[in-house]
C-alpha cells in the first residue's frame, strides 16, 4: 500500500480515500454477528449464503482442472475456503468504496447490460429468457442477486478502468523488459542420442522383473465401473420428436415476436487517457486536420485502452457510451472528460444492426418452442421415472418407453468417459461419478439432481477393481521403458563428463572433437528458442539462464541431450514493441488496483475480526456437504 501511496494514481486518490474512509470508520466487527452472517467488512455483511455460492463456483472450478470434486476436508487442505472468503471481502471493500463515491450503474442500465450479456444469447445472438432463467437456477440465484452481483462487477470494472487507465510506466522497466524479451544469443552445440552410445543389450527376464517392481504403481489397471446412465434435462426432453413444433407454429411465433429480433450495432471502442494539454493538443489538431484516430494515436505516442467491441447497452460508462456511439464513422474519435482529466474515445470498427429474417429466426424459435413443451412436460415424465425406479424398473426399459437416450459406460473415477452422455455438462460429470464409485452392484441408486430441470439416473452394472498388471501383459510397455532409462542413464553419465571437461576448462571444440561430435554454430536466438525442436523453449531457457561465456545442457524437442556453450549475446537495436508496452502498462495498472483493494480491505475488514471469520467459515463447512 506504501508503493501505490507513493504513485500517481495515489495521489489523484489522496483526498478521496480521506473523506470516503473516513466516512465508512471501522465498525466494531467483533460485535455480535447474525447466525447467517460469516462477517463483516466496514457496512457490508458476507453472509453463509455468499460464501456458500462462490464456494460451490470454485469447486466446480477445481473438478474441471483435475476432473475430481473435493470434500470439504480436501478443499480445506487446497485452500479453498480461504480463498474465497479473501475474494468476498476484498470485492466488499471495493464495492463501498465505489458506493461512497457515487460510482455505480443504474437498474435501467443493468437491465440493458444483462440483456446484451452473451452469456444468455440464444442461437441467433440475442436474449432469451429461458437460457437467462436456466443459468441462474444452476448458479442457485434469483434475478434480485444476479442483478446485484452485475452492479458490483461494473462498479469494480469502472474504477479499475477510469483510475488507472493510462497509468504512468516506468522507461528503465521498459528497457529491462524490452531486453528480457529481446535479447539475442548465439551458442555452439552438439547434440547426443542412443545413436552415440554402443548397442544397449537386450533385457533379461530378470531385468524385466526388477524394473517392474520397482515401478509397479506405473502398472496398474484403474477401477472401472460400466454403469447404464440417463439424463434428463429441457434440452434432451425438447430434441425428441414429440416436442418439435409444426411449420407453421413456428411461423405465427415469428409473426408474433418479429419487431423485437433485431441486431443491435456494436462498435469497437477504445479510450486514451490524455496526461496534459500536449497530448491534447495533438488530438484536437489531428481532428482539425481530419486525421484518423490510428495517426493521431501514433503522433501522440500514448498507448490505448480496448473496451471491446459492444453495443451501447453493453458499455457501464454512459458518458462513453454515447460519446462512441455518437461518431459518424469507424476511424473518428472525440474528446470527453474523465476521471482526473480528459480522455480521448474512438470507435475503430462498426457492426451495423438489422432485422432478422425468418429463415434466419426460425431455428431458435423452433428451439425455443420445443424447450416451453417440455418444461410443461417436465415435472410429469420426472415423476413417473421416480415411480419406475421404485418399482426396479432397469433404466434400459424406462429409457424406451419414453424415448429417451441412455448411455452405457465404462468409467474410471476421474469420469471423463462419461463425456458420451448426452446432456451432462462438463462440470457435472465429477458429482456423477463421485456418486456411480460410492454406489453396489444390485442396489437402487438415489437420484443425482443438479437443479429444477436437470436430473440424472443411473444402473451401476459391473465393478472390475483396480490391480497390479503382470511382466506378461505389459513386457513390451516394460522393455521399452528399461531400455528408455538404461540409454537415459548412460547419455547422462556421458554429459556429466562432458561438463566437467568444460568446467576444467577444456576447449568446447577440442571437447566435441574427443567424442566424434561437431559443433555446429547457431542462429540468433530469443528466450523462446527458434520454434524447432532443436532449440525449443526447454533448451533456450537453460541457454539464457546463464551470462556470455558460459555451457551447459538441455533436452531438447527431439529428446536428444544437447549440450552448447553461449559465444554471443547481442542486446535489441530497436525501442519496445507495442506488445511489451501494453504488457507493462497493465501490470502497472493491475498493480496500483491491487494495491487500492489491500488498502481499502485492511482498512475495513481488521486483522482482529478476521480469525472469528475464519472460525465460523470452518463451522459452516463441518456442518455442510460439498454438493
Amino acid at each position: 500500500m506504501r508503493r501505490f501511496a507513493n504513485s500517481l494514481g495515489g495521489k489523484i486518490l489522496g483526498v478521496a480515500l480521506v473523506i470516503a474512509l473516513g466516512a465508512f470508520g471501522v465498525p466494531s466487527i467483533l460485535a455480535t454477528l447474525d447466525a447467517n452472517t460469516i462477517t463483516r467488512v466496514g457496512d457490508e455483511d458476507i453472509t453463509a449464503a455468499d460464501f456458500q455460492r462462490l464456494y460451490q463456483q470454485n469447486l466446480n472450478a477445481f473438478a474441471q482442472q483435475t476432473g475430481q470434486l473435493p470434500t470439504n476436508e480436501q478443499a480445506i487442505q487446497f485452500g479453498i475456503p480461504t480463498s474465497v472468503l479473501n475474494q468476498l471481502t476484498t470485492r466488499a471493500a471495493i464495492n463501498q468504496f465505489a458506493i461512497r463515491n457515487g460510482i455505480g450503474v443504474s437498474d435501467a442500465k443493468l437491465a440493458e447490460l444483462v440483456r446484451q450479456d452473451p452469456t444468455f444469447f440464444g442461437v441467433l445472438g440475442s436474449f432469451d429468457r429461458s437460457i437467462y432463467d436456466q443459468t441462474l437456477r444452476q448458479q442457485g440465484l434469483t434475478s434480485e442477486q444476479y442483478f446485484e452481483t452485475q452492479r458490483k462487477a461494473a462498479r469494480r470494472e469502472q474504477i479499475a478502468i477510469g483510475l488507472f487507465a493510462g497509468s504512468q510506466i516506468s522507461k528503465t522497466g521498459l528497457d529491462l523488459l524490452n531486453r528480457y524479451r529481446n535479447d539475442l544469443r548465439t551458442v555452439e552445440y552438439f547434440t547426443l542420442n542412443s545413436t552415440s552410445l554402443p548397442e544397449i543389450p537386450v533385457p533379461t527376464d530378470e531385468d524385466l522383473t526388477t524394473y517392474l517392481t520397482a515401478n509397479q504403481t506405473n502398472y496398474r489397471t484403474l477401477e472401472t465401473r460400466t454403469a447404464d446412465v440417463l439424463v434428463l434435462t429441457l434440452e434432451t426432453l425438447s430434441a425428441l420428436p414429440d416436442y418439435q413444433p409444426a411449420e407453421d407454429e413456428v411461423r405465427a411465433e415469428y409473426e408474433r415476436v418479429k419487431d423485437s429480433l433485431t441486431k443491435l450495432e456494436k462498435r469497437t471502442i477504445k479510450q486514451v487517457s490524455l496526461p496534459d494539454a500536449a497530448a491534447e493538443k495533438v488530438f484536437t489538431d489531428a481532428q482539425a486536420a481530419g486525421t484518423g484516430f490510428d495517426a493521431a494515436l501514433a503522433a501522440s505516442g500514448l498507448t490505448a485502452t480496448d473496451i471491446g467491441t459492444l453495443a451501447k447497452s453493453q458499455v457501464s460508462d454512459t458518458a462513453l457510451a454515447d460519446a462512441a456511439f455518437a461518431l459518424p464513422a469507424a476511424g473518428s474519435f472525440t474528446i470527453i472528460a474523465g476521471i482526473g482529466g480528459k480522455r480521448v474515445v474512438a470507435v475503430t470498427a462498426i457492426e451495423a444492426g438489422g432485422t432478422i429474417a425468418y429463415e434466419e429466426a426460425k431455428g431458435d424459435i423452433a428451439k425455443r418452442l420445443a424447450t416451453d413443451k417440455a418444461r410443461a412436460a417436465y415435472v410429469d415424465i420426472q415423476d413417473q421415472i421416480e415411480e419406475l425406479r421404485a418399482a426396479f424398473q432397469p433404466l434400459k426399459q424406462i429409457s424406451e418407453r419414453y424415448g429417451l437416450p441412455v448411455t452405457t459406460v465404462a468409467l474410471t473415477a476421474s469420469g471423463t468417459e462419461l463425456s458420451v452422455v448426452p446432456g451432462l455438462a462438463e462440470a457435472d460429470r465429477a458429482k456423477a461419478a463421485q456418486a456411480i464409485f460410492a454406489a453396489e452392484v444390485g442396489k437402487l441408486s438415489a437420484t443425482i439432481t443438479y437443479n429444477a430441470n436437470n436430473n440424472l439416473w443411473f444402473d451401476l452394472n459391473t465393478i472390475e477393481v483396480a490391480r497390479d498388471q503382470t511382466l506378461d501383459e505389459v513386457r513390451d510397455a516394460v522393455t521399452t521403458a528399461w531400455t528408455t532409462a538404461r540409454t537415459d542413464e548412460l547419455l547422462k553419465a556421458e554429459v556429466d563428463e562432458i561438463v566437467a571437461a568444460l568446467d576444467s576448462g577444456t576447449p568446447f571444440q577440442d571437447v566435441a572433437t574427443e567424442r566424434g561430435q561437431f559443433a555446429t554454430i547457431s542462429a540468433p536466438m530469443t528466450r523462446d528458442g527458434d520454434n524447432t525442436p532443436v532449440f525449443n523453449q526447454a533448451v533456450a531457457t537453460s541457454i539464457f539462464s546463464s551470462g556470455p561465456d558460459t555451457h551447459g545442457w538441455a533436452v531438447n524437442g527431439d529428446g536428444d541431450y544437447l549440450v552448447y556453450h553461449v559465444t554471443d549475446v547481442t542486446p535489441p537495436t530497436t525501442a519496445p514493441g507495442q506488445d511489451i508496452t501494453d504488457f507493462l502498462t497493465n501490470a502497472t495498472r493491475d498493480g496500483l488496483y491491487a494495491d487500492l483493494i489491500t488498502g481499502l480491505t485492511d482498512e475495513m475488514w481488521p486483522p482482529n475480526a478476521r480469525g472469528g471469520a475464519y472460525q465460523r467459515m470452518l463451522t459452516l463447512l463441518t456442518t455442510t456437504t460439498a454438493q
